[in-house]
């Protein structure tokens, strides 16, 4: 072979990638060197047959080994061309301040790079944002936290797993309303829990059923979504809340408060987190970022007792090691520069109107053949369509461009209801009116 000065002189790249070359070369069996007299083409080659590990065709569907257990029953939305989507509640990502964005992830991301912060770093997130998500708290929710009781995750779903991680084993009973938030009951299923359901109504959770259950079965933890109850949207009552609390002194089950879209309230100020009045510490408090920004950004976090937050971050250590400092870092400067504050109050004017107009439309379009009631907060309606299978009014949206959520998607019993959740927010005037008449239509063809 060339010496490695000369192959590099005579290719023009430089001597080090020639040698670097060789010594994988010679690694992979393909060279030889001796010390004396250069390098040579190995006189016993590799033995490689490529006829034989040649694919003429593609992948198998299924492999040649076990799959351990089953896949988690999440219901899952993609977008397809030419089809509007009723979804779970989800906000305009048409919205996102780009130019304040930009300027903050620039500046994160150069401020993080000069101070050597582009490496492994701290599971539970920049301090940066974990100051400035806990004084916001604290501020607009009436939390008592400080840095070292946030742990930031991808998105509040990360959330809730390490949350069913750390509180449920095989065999716990966690309870959940009948009709619940479906990643949230197959995170604790994964986990080995029995899922326990308990009723729901106008006021929210019935916990004189949790009551019930606590007295008959060790319960470790109960998941809720008080302020807007998922997928029904109502608000849990202030003495209900107050109950739970001490049912979950007497009892000694940690409480998973699920905040999902604490902002987006329309008729009065939010209410109070659960975990602004708990003073013992046995609410797990879950929150995001991404509702109010995008989903894209996964940005959720977990607010608690220091202990429950530094076994967390053992569990993110296993998992994701830590999220990313450059995000972390914008997003904490659109907290601090008030940005994000009037983003919010900026999407909540457009979020209204589109909650306004969407309440006219179902009454103009459906009038006695559904009912619900406007959501005081929420980015999504539940509907109940009267004597119609919801299952064949989602089969026939479909047909007609539209696709629903039919409230079998999130009944954790085998109870039927004839309601779906309809998310609006993400869709722009124009494209309500569009969906909505689909959706019409889609119930003529079911019911002419």
């Amino acid at each position: 072979m060339p010496g490695t000065r000369e192959l590099g002189e005579s290719l023009g790249i430089n001597r080090k990638t020639i040698v670097q070359a060789y010594a994988e070369l010679e690694a992979q069996g393909w060279l030889a060197s001796e010390k004396t007299r250069g390098t040579f083409v190995s006189a016993h080659l590799p033995d490689i047959d490529r006829g034989e590990v040649r694919r003429d065709g593609p992948l198998p569907e299924r492999p040649d080994f076990r799959l351990v257990g089953k896949a988690p029953n999440i219901p899952l939305i993609l977008p397809e061309r030419n089809m509007l989507v009723f979804d779970d509640g989800a906000p305009d990502t048409r919205l996102i301040p780009i130019d304040a964005w930009t300027r903050a992830y620039r500046n994160a991301l150069a401020h993080a790079a000069r101070r050597g912060r582009l490496g492994y770093g701290d599971p539970r997130g920049s301090e940066d944002l974990r100051k400035a998500i806990s004084s916001m708290l604290n501020m607009d929710r009436g939390l008592n936290t400080t840095a070292d009781n946030i742990c930031l995750t991808r998105g509040s779903q990360m959330a809730i797993y390490l949350a069913a991680r750390i509180l449920a084993g095989p065999g716990d009973a966690v309870v959940m309303e009948e009709f619940s938030y479906p990643p949230a009951r197959e995170a604790f299923r994964l986990a080995g829990a029995e899922v326990v359901a308990v009723g729901l109504d106008a006021q929210g959770m019935r916990v004189d059923e949790l009551e019930k259950i606590c007295r008959k079965k060790r319960v470790r933890a109960v998941y809720v979504t008080p302020h807007h109850q998922f997928p029904t949207t109502v608000l849990m009552k202030p003495e209900r809340r107050l109950r739970l609390l001490m049912l979950a002194a007497q009892f000694g089950f940690a409480i998973v408060e699920d905040d999902y879209d604490h902002e987006f309230h329309f008729v009065h100020q939010p209410m109070l987190p659960l975990a602004s009045v708990d003073m013992s510490g046995k609410v797990v408090y879950i929150g995001s970022l991404s509702k109010i920004l995008s989903p894209s950004l996964r940005l959720g976090y977990l607010a608690g007792p220091r202990s429950f937050i530094d076994r967390a971050a053992s569990e993110i250590m296993m998992i994701d090691r830590q999220g990313d400092p450059a995000t972390e870092g914008a997003v904490a400067e659109l907290i601090d520069s008030g940005e994000l504050r009037r983003h919010t109050r900026k999407v909540m004017k457009l979020y209204a109107e589109r909650r306004a107009h969407f309440a006219e439309l179902l009454t103009s379009l459906f009038g006695a053949r559904i009912a619900f009631a406007v959501p005081d907060g929420g980015l999504a309606f539940w509907v109940h369509f009267n004597g119609t299978d919801l299952d064949r009014l989602a089969e026939a949206a479909a047909r007609h461009g539209v696709v629903i959520l039919p409230a079998s998607a999130f009944v954790t019993t085998s109870r039927q209801v004839e309601a779906a959740r309809l998310g609006f927010a993400s869709m722009d005037l124009a494209e309500i009116e569009r969906a909505t008449g689909r959706l019409r239509a889609a119930l003529d063809d079911i019911h002419p």
